[in-house]
């Protein structure tokens, strides 16, 4: 049995003070499936870095396994599946390969095409099965689901059920829970290590989290009984101290036993000491408490309402890409208060669609009917224009900066964070971004194209909760099934 043992890990970014890790200690079996989990920001893909020795750090990383990250950097996807292979692994067999991909449901490969003439759902499973096929690796995979429709998620689920050996991050619940037998957890006050699936894990932090609650609550009033009957003691013991000093008894004419009531004094003060050690003892044990339970504050959203029930009319549309029609023609309707999934499988045009809504595609056949006056928000899925300042983003989209502010506090930001410039933001953070923003505006018709991609699950939940709790109107694209299951009041299949 091999292992991965880490010990003392503690590392800082350049130029920080703080550390994100600290004396991080752990042992991973090299035969595990184990998801990687936390927040956006708290340095998931870094430990992964870190694991293959990208980064200086303090402590070891102790291991005999060969560590191969995915996805694996490809500077000129023009070149062919041939030569890109051949780098990855000058000494692949061309069936062992091939053997992976009939798991993963994919048609024989041709080697002599560009990778670039594949699916970014095709490019990751070609990739995947190369790196599978090398001996003795341990793959270290960063947010295989993104660019996978619902169908890819589950067939990409059922191959890694049937692997052994690797860390993936993931923060699509019901993916990692058909993939994984151990959850590791980047928290607030370190890293924890469990048994199980995901569902297992957040049933178990929940459990753990309530008792922190009911014990801090406990104690939180034990302090306050404490504290008066420590106050309460210490005068006691005050005034019988005192009348040691006082003058003869009227009634016996003798003076006060000064040994007796020294001895009385003593005695109520050790209580008083012993009542300060236990309140020590519980302000301890409280201080212990609650280190690791997130916020999961929760996210309003205040749409707009229409003075028209109907909102939007689609017609028999087609999107048109060089003279071909990208999906097949679709008409629905969008009224108010309904939150709208678009489905269909990779490249079938649902995002065309929302660009046509959007009029960002004006080559399409059929119609597309809303009054001028209904005023969109877009959550794109690109996020490469994110950059410079957060008082620049505020200025250039008219957003109110304090409001920004409590939202992407409430999804998990600190607030050193928003001092930092928005194109070192992580691909999470910059997710949520566009999601504030979105929020920040009152819109009539709300058009998301996969919000969640790289959201971390504590931040899906405050969104998922939000729009249910809501009477927003809304179309979206997202591949995460649960998600959409939840959401959605109805769904549109697109072929």
């Amino acid at each position: 049995m091999s292992r991965i043992v880490i010990k003392n890990l503690t590392y800082s970014y350049d130029g920080s003070f703080d550390n994100i890790f600290e004396n991080v200690n752990i042992q991973i079996d090299t035969k595990w499936k184990l998801g990687l989990v936390g927040r956006n920001g708290t340095g998931k893909t870094t430990l992964l870095s870190l694991l293959q020795g990208k980064y200086s750090f303090s402590g070891t990383i102790i291991s005999s396994a060969n560590f191969e990250y995915f996805p694996y950097e490809i500077k000129d996807k023009n070149q062919t599946l041939y030569e890109i292979i051949e780098k990855i692994n000058p000494y692949y067999e061309q069936w062992k390969i091939q053997k992976e991909l009939n798991i993963l449901d994919f048609d024989t490969l041709d080697f002599t095409r560009p990778l670039n003439t594949y699916s970014h759902g095709e490019q990751t499973k070609i990739l995947l099965a190369v790196l599978f096929s090398k001996d003795n690796t341990f793959l270290l995979i960063d947010e295989p689901t993104n660019h996978l429709d619902k169908t890819g998620r589950q067939v990409l689920a059922n191959y890694l059920s049937k692997k052994t050996g690797y860390i993936i991050v993931s923060h699509d619940k019901r993916f990692l829970d058909n993939c994984i037998d151990h959850v590791m957890s980047i928290n607030k006050a370190g890293i924890e290590l469990q048994k199980g699936n995901l569902s297992s894990y957040i049933e178990n932090k929940k459990r753990q989290d309530e008792f922190e609650f009911n014990e801090n609550e406990k104690l939180k009033k034990e302090i306050k009984q404490l504290k008066k009957a420590s106050r309460r003691t210490a005068d006691w013991a005050d005034k019988t101290e005192k009348t040691k000093y006082g003058g003869k008894n009227n009634k016996s004419g003798l003076r006060p036993d000064r040994g007796a009531i020294g001895a009385k004094s003593a005695k109520i003060m050790k209580r008083a000491t012993v009542l300060k050690e236990r309140m020590s003892e519980s302000i301890n044990k409280k201080s212990a408490l609650l280190k690791n339970i997130d916020r999961d504050d929760s996210l309003n959203i205040e749409g707009k309402k229409f003075f028209k029930d109907r909102l939007l009319t689609v017609k028999k549309l087609s999107v048109i890409y060089d003279d071909n029609p990208v999906n097949q023609p679709l008409t629905f309707e969008i009224n108010q208060g309904e939150r709208i999934s678009l489905t269909g499988k990779n490249g079938c045009g649902k995002t065309s669609v929302l660009k046509a809504i959007l009029g960002q595609i004006k080559s399409y056949t059929g119609t597309i009917e809303y009054n001028r006056q209904l005023k969109l928000s877009y959550v794109c899925q690109d996020t490469s224009f994110v950059k410079g300042s957060l008082d620049e983003f505020c200025k250039i989209h008219k957003i109110d900066k304090t409001n920004l502010l409590s939202l992407l506090f409430k999804l998990g930001f600190e607030r050193i964070q928003f001092e930092k410039p928005l194109q070192d933001f992580s691909e999470g953070q910059k997710k949520k971004l566009l999601i504030a923003k979105s929020l920040c505006g009152q819109a009539n018709l709300y058009i998301w194209d996969e919000p969640l991609n790289y959201i971390d699950i504590i931040s899906r939940e405050q969104i998922k909760n939000m729009l249910i709790g809501s009477n927003v109107s809304m179309i979206f694209v997202e591949h995460d099934a649960y998600f959409c299951e939840e959401v959605s009041t109805k769904e549109i299949i697109m072929e």
